[in-house]
């Protein structure tokens, strides 16, 4: 007489399984909290390139009217760029305190939505004609325009 076999198990025990849902549970809630930081920061240095973009330009146009607002006081559009297009939803570019003037401008970047919600420290970004560097919350300028 043969010995009767005990026939071969296969998967998992309840136990193992929710040990591995357990695993999987606290690496998601230390990791969620760590990526959503990494986008505001990304977001943020994307605004930080596009406003450098839009300060160019009006550097442009007053190398070229030898004034901000061109055409003695016509107003100055801030031109159309991909980096405003693809952070459209995040942030919204415009002029602060009305059109740029004579010898003067200011460029800023409002966080929208989430963004808005999220980055209280750094808020709204701002870059003027002599390359001073704004921010409307309260980080450091510095950390806010890496």
């Amino acid at each position: 007489m043969s010995a009767p076999s005990c026939p071969l198990r296969r998967g998992f025990t309840l136990i193992e399984l929710m040990i591995a849902v357990a695993v999987v549970a606290i690496l998601v809630m230390v990791a969620a909290p760590q990526y959503t930081a990494y986008v505001v920061r990304t977001n943020r240095a994307a605004a930080v390139g596009c406003l450098l973009q839009q300060a160019q330009f009006m550097e442009r146009v007053y190398a070229t009217n030898m004034r901000y607002d061109q055409n003695g006081g016509a107003a100055t559009a801030l031109p159309a760029t991909p980096c405003r297009t693809e952070l459209s939803g995040v942030y919204a570019f415009a002029f602060g305190a009305g059109q740029p003037g004579e010898r003067s401008f200011v460029v800023q970047a409002v966080p929208q939505g989430v963004q808005a919600a999220r980055d209280t420290a750094c808020g709204t970004l701002g870059i003027d004609q002599a390359n001073a560097r704004t921010k409307s919350g309260a980080a450091t300028v510095a950390a806010c325009w890496r």
